[in-house]
């Protein structure tokens, strides 16, 4: 599936993002990024004194939320491939005095943990796994059994029609075709994998959970002139964009007018939870 078949790519996740554009990305936290890691935090069902793993955790949406319900005798690991967006999610568990989170730059592919986890979270998350399934299957050996996983994942859908008139811009002020790079086609494909309630259901059951609960969200978000650009900006269509400040500019100006004065953006998305076995 490729954006010239009119199938916008889905909005990054804070990993993928040049450090440039940490302040795009979160821009966007409250309409959008904290109501979904809000609602994957509980489903997850975090309680006072468990143990938390928040995989691809960017900017600290679903990490915050966690810590706060595991208390200051729980725990969160949030583990992220930015620095920048570590650093941001830092100083928002820092403003709110949470003591009970440690920050690592890692893959989350690779991460280790020495104690097991009663639950991982992540929102947007598994789409950067470059082996979705089998880099998930590793990732659920850090769980205790009986432990739990919530995540989000983009309905069928969203995004539209906002990634159709990017591209329509792109090409009207001279870009070029959309070509997407090896990462972000295999990041494209993981969301539409998962891009419905019985796909993700059958993905989870697939990784051997039990109790799995697909339930959708629908938001709908106004989009202002400056939120629509940071999406741009933080999408994966910021490769498509130019980087010459004119022609940027152009581009920017070009799109807003073709979304109008009262865009409102599809950011339908699915909520999950599955647990594994507990011992007999």
């Amino acid at each position: 599936m490729t954006a010239s078949q009119g199938v916008p790519m889905p909005a990054r996740h804070a990993a993928t993002l040049p450090d440039s554009e940490v302040e795009d990305y979160d821009r966007l936290a409250p309409a959008v990024w904290n109501p979904v890691s809000n609602a994957v935090v509980a489903a997850a069902d975090i309680l006072l004194g468990e143990r938390v793993l928040d995989i691809h955790a960017g900017t600290g949406t679903g990490t915050v939320p966690a810590a706060q319900l595991a208390g200051p005798n729980g725990h969160v690991d949030a583990v992220e491939r930015s620095s920048a967006m570590l650093t941001l999610a830092k100083a928002k568990t820092e403003a709110l005095g949470l003591g009970n989170v440690s920050f690592f730059h890692s893959d989350p592919a690779v991460w280790s943990s020495d104690e097991e986890y009663d639950a991982v979270i992540s929102s947007y998350g598994v789409f950067l796994l470059d082996e979705m399934d089998s880099d998930m299957d590793r990732i659920l050996t850090l769980l205790r059994p009986g432990g739990r996983v919530a995540l989000s994942a983009w309905d069928s859908g969203a995004l539209l029609p906002f990634g159709d008139l990017l591209l329509e811009t792109i090409r009207e002020t001279g870009g070029h075709p959309p070509v997407e790079t090896s990462r972000t086609a295999v990041f494209v494909e993981n969301c539409s994998r998962l891009a419905s309630e019985q796909r993700l259901q059958d993905w989870l059951h697939s990784r051997g959970l039990k109790d799995v609960r697909v339930d959708p969200l629908s938001l709908s978000v106004p989009l202002e002139p400056d939120h629509a650009w940071s999406l741009a900006l933080a999408s994966g269509y910021r490769g498509l964009l130019p980087e010459e400040p004119d022609a940027l500019a152009r581009v920017r100006t070009a799109l807003l007018t073709n979304l109008g004065d009262h865009f409102v953006l599809n950011a339908d998305s699915l909520i999950a939870v599955g647990s594994l076995e507990s011992e007999a």
